[in-house]
């Protein structure tokens, strides 16, 4: 008897096939870049150098926001659509209130003297604080920051802060620099 032989697939070209495949896949997919939050570090201090650096209490003011998710600016509680009026108030400071921020007349390359405010905005959050919140508070704080740039910028040079060439975005961010201090999260259940 004459045994039956089942034909078989030519599979030498399979491995070529993959590797095609592969190359276009690697090609063709886009990767997400996970963009972070923009902040300027302060310079490493040196070996010999003192890092405490002494705030006048009235150039701080306090954002905080508890395990419970509230916000609190200063002593008020504040809900977060509040934060912003409540910071460019603090830093604008026009009439000198003695409870806001001091200003320092501050000679900037490019522009001349301008009285630059020593605000600073310190955030402080929970361990138990909500991701989402810490976020939203964030950009409400940089909101303001980005409020006073463009009212300034406007009044100077007749354009927003984003429409301005490098030169005048440093001359302005010189004029109101972006100080926030962030606390490490702290374990403070109880405490408003």
């Amino acid at each position: 008897m004459a045994s039956k032989r089942t034909p078989e697939i030519n599979a030498s070209s399979q491995a070529d096939i993959a590797f095609l495949l592969l190359v276009f896949f690697l090609v063709t997919t886009t990767m997400d870049i996970d963009k972070g939050i923009h902040r300027r570090l302060p310079p490493m201090p040196e070996e010999n150098q003192k890092t405490e650096i002494k705030i006048n209490r009235r150039n701080t003011i306090i954002v905080r926001i508890n395990s419970s998710n509230k916000i609190f600016v200063g002593t008020e509680q504040v809900d977060v659509s509040q934060i912003k009026d409540k910071i460019v108030d603090f830093l604008d400071n026009p009439n000198d209130d003695p409870n806001k921020p001091e200003k320092e007349v501050k000679n900037i390359e490019g522009f001349r003297p301008y009285p630059v405010s020593k605000g600073v905005v310190s955030l402080q959050n929970d361990k138990g604080t909500l991701y989402a919140t810490y976020i939203e508070v964030q950009n409400e704080i940089v909101r303001a920051v980005n409020e006073l740039r463009d009212r300034f910028a406007l009044q100077n040079f007749g354009r927003k802060f984003t429409q301005l060439d490098d030169v005048k975005q440093k001359i302005v961010k010189d004029a109101v620099p972006q100080n926030i201090s962030e606390a490490e999260p702290k374990d403070v259940k109880g405490k408003k």
